[in-house]
């Protein structure tokens, strides 16, 4: 009997494609490391193009595949476990990592679905062995079968039987997420989705001129009309539109600009415009890393011939408030010190700003893994950190100052529930209206507390309350 069996096919080495394999490598860093993407995505790049043929382009879809993929990974992991034959903790995380980023080429973005199916496996075969790759491509290739909103429809549990866990499918983020970003927003179903799909969008990079050391029209003329807008709210803000790359910008190099988001240059104005009553000349950032917000009072400060003490508890996050504020042409001084435990005295400040540790929940447009990260549990780890730092940043203040307590997190219990404990536990302070300072933005609710919206305001959610000493 003849043996008409085809000859077995030459082995063929698996082709490595450089950006999928960063992107992996990236995912894996946040997931083992417990790394945040964009602390992790840029050194990554940087050494793709010293090493040659990695190019604008491929940088770009590099950076879409992470993000994409981190911002949509607890729906893609509903989607993966209904085409495995597994629980989908028996799953190992790297190839967890391998499928999540098919899913996101076929899902959520326009790349054709044969090109994304064999170039995922491609990846699979270099950084998984040939064996798992195969059980890459079948799955795959299930997911291939549909598009996002049919798969959305097949695993969100309808919005009648629970409404917050359709959302949370439907803009991949967690549950209680959902149900604590709808808490603190209020309103109707329209709003949470307006807001959950804000923090799918890829946010615009914002640059802040340093009074005194540079204006917003400088970086406007620096970066070109074509790629550069005027900031929405603030005077010192400009908008990359095309994302940009700061660095190539003299005064981002220098130090008379940096990047920072619009919502934390308006709280610092609302700190800075604030009427205090008496003498204006001692400021203090009571958790000044890494330097942003310091940087700016630091600026305004010296403009009123104001002086800038700059504290932070962690060494590292002190040098970066350092190097954040060399060459301010005012006087200032950082330290490293821990805000519950001032080394300074009682009573010196006549401002104060207080931007306290939290769940980060308002900044989930930046920091997508944080979303799935967050547990519930470590709200409880905040807030003895928050009142805490809240009590002293009151006590370091004057009697007529102001301190400006400042999260960037909506969830009310790390904001108003925060302040109102404080304030009854501690006495000798009182609510200042912080709408009136800041009269150019609209949509700031009923106050006297300020909260902003990504989908409103187009800035983190920051939440801003100040405080007068009164005793």
């Amino acid at each position: 009997m003849n043996d008409r069996r085809r000859p077995a096919k030459p082995y063929r080495r698996p082709k490595k494609d450089p950006v999928r394999v960063l992107a992996f490598e990236a995912l894996r860093a946040v997931d083992e490391r417990d790394a945040y993407a964009n602390l992790v995505l840029p050194p990554l790049l940087r050494k793709a193009r010293e090493g040659g043929g990695f190019d604008a382009r491929d940088a770009a879809l590099a950076t879409e595949l992470v993000y994409g993929t981190l911002r949509w990974q607890g729906t893609y992991d509903e989607i993966v476990a209904e085409c495995v034959d597994r629980p989908l903790r028996e799953v190992d995380p790297p190839v967890l990592d391998v499928l999540s980023l098919g899913a996101h080429q076929l899902l959520g973005t326009r790349i054709p679905t044969h090109a994304a199916v064999s170039a995922t496996v491609e990846l699979a075969r270099v950084v998984l062995g040939d064996g798992r790759a195969k059980f890459v491509n079948a799955v795959l290739r299930k997911i291939a079968a549909d598009d996002l909103d049919g798969w959305l429809r097949r695993v969100a549990p309808p919005y009648d039987e629970d409404p917050e866990a359709h959302l949370g499918v439907m803009h991949a983020h967690p549950r209680w997420v959902v149900s604590a970003l709808w808490d603190a927003l209020g309103g109707g179903r329209a709003g949470i989705e307006d807001l959950l799909a804000a923090d799918n969008e890829r946010p615009e990079v914002t640059l802040v001129a340093r009074p005194g050391r540079s204006g917003a029209d400088e970086l406007l003329a620096a970066a070109g009309e074509d790629r550069a807008l005027p900031g929405r709210w603030s005077p010192y803000a400009v908008r990359l539109v095309d994302g940009g790359e700061p660095g190539a910008l003299d005064a981002v190099r220098e130090g008379r600009a940096g990047v920072q988001d619009e919502g934390s240059q308006l709280v610092a104005m609302a700190l800075a415009n604030a009427p205090v009553e008496g003498a204006d000349a001692r400021w203090l950032d009571g958790c000044a890393g890494p330097g942003g917000k310091a940087a700016l009072l630091a600026a305004l400060a010296a403009q009123r011939g104001a002086t800038l003490l700059a504290a932070e508890k962690q060494p590292h996050r002190a040098r970066l408030v350092a190097r954040a504020l060399a060459g301010n042409p005012g006087p200032y001084q950082v330290v490293t010190a821990d805000g519950t435990r001032p080394v300074w005295r009682p009573g010196s400040f006549d401002r104060v700003l207080v931007d306290v540790p939290c769940t980060g929940l308002g900044a989930l447009r930046r920091r997508p893994e944080a979303r799935w990260r967050r547990r519930p549990a470590d709200l409880e780890g905040f807030a003895p950190l928050q009142r805490g730092l809240l009590r002293e940043a009151l006590a370091a203040a004057r009697v007529g100052g102001v301190v400006a307590y400042v999260t960037c997190s909506p969830h009310l219990a790390e904001t108003r529930a925060v302040v109102d404990d404080v304030l009854k536990s501690a006495g000798g302070a009182e609510w200042i209206d912080a709408r009136p300072l800041l009269p150019a933005v609209p949509g700031l609710g009923d106050g006297p507390d300020v909260q902003l919206w990504p989908h409103l305001h187009g800035t983190d959610a920051m939440y801003l309350a100040l405080l007068r000493r009164t005793a």
